[in-house]
């Protein structure tokens, strides 16, 4: 039943989508396109990528981990263990902390985002899911750190404030880079263009 559901949305979210396309209704098709992907994307993919992100985010910070000696990953259970002075925690990388929601969101806008042909698209596709991925052990570490250095009763602030205002702003970085500043640069106004081509 599931499935037939999901057959029956991908069916109007196509029309939808050739039928903004036709009425050359850009923005409609974009806000469409990318939010259909990335809902599609969460109910029929996710499920399939989270834990393998899992066990890459896990393993890339159990790097850093290691060679600082500060803590352990074991990725094949996407688990870090962090020792402290009074004793050792256990981080658990789920669905939240795996990094699939942002790595989702941003190549369904991506999808969508007519500055880019389709080869481009794959290569900015592929750049920025590893830029994602290398953005969220970045937080990661940043967790770690603080839970080795401080206890284990700085892990509330570390994890819901300082680790997400740091993966945001790299995120943001991402999103700049990939999104506005192309948009600005291929912007043309009358004769007036940034772009020196």
């Amino acid at each position: 039943m599931k499935w037939i559901i999901g057959i029956l949305v991908l069916i109007l979210w196509f029309y939808i989508l050739h039928v903004t396309k036709k009425a050359k209704l850009s923005a409609w098709r974009f806000v469409w396109g990318a939010v259909g992907l990335f809902v599609i994307s969460m109910v029929y993919i996710r499920p399939y990528i989270t834990i393998p992100l899992a066990r890459i985010v896990s393993a890339v910070a159990g790097g850093f981990g290691q060679m600082t000696g500060t803590f352990s990953s074991y990725f094949k259970y996407s688990t870090i263990f962090v020792s402290h002075a009074s004793g050792d925690m256990t981080v658990q990388i789920d669905f939240e902390c795996s990094g699939v929601i942002e790595i989702l969101a941003f190549l369904s806008i991506l999808a969508f985002f007519e500055i880019y042909n389709l080869q481009e698209k794959f290569l900015v596709g592929i750049a920025g899911s590893m830029y994602l991925v290398l953005a969220n052990a970045i937080r990661l570490i940043l967790i770690c750190e603080i839970i080795h250095f401080a206890g284990s009763d700085y892990y509330y602030i570390a994890h819901t404030y300082l680790g997400r205002i740091v993966f945001y702003v790299l995120a943001v970085v991402l999103y700049f880079f990939v999104f506005t500043k192309p948009q600005v640069v291929k912007m043309k106004v009358g004769d007036f263009s940034y772009d020196h081509q």
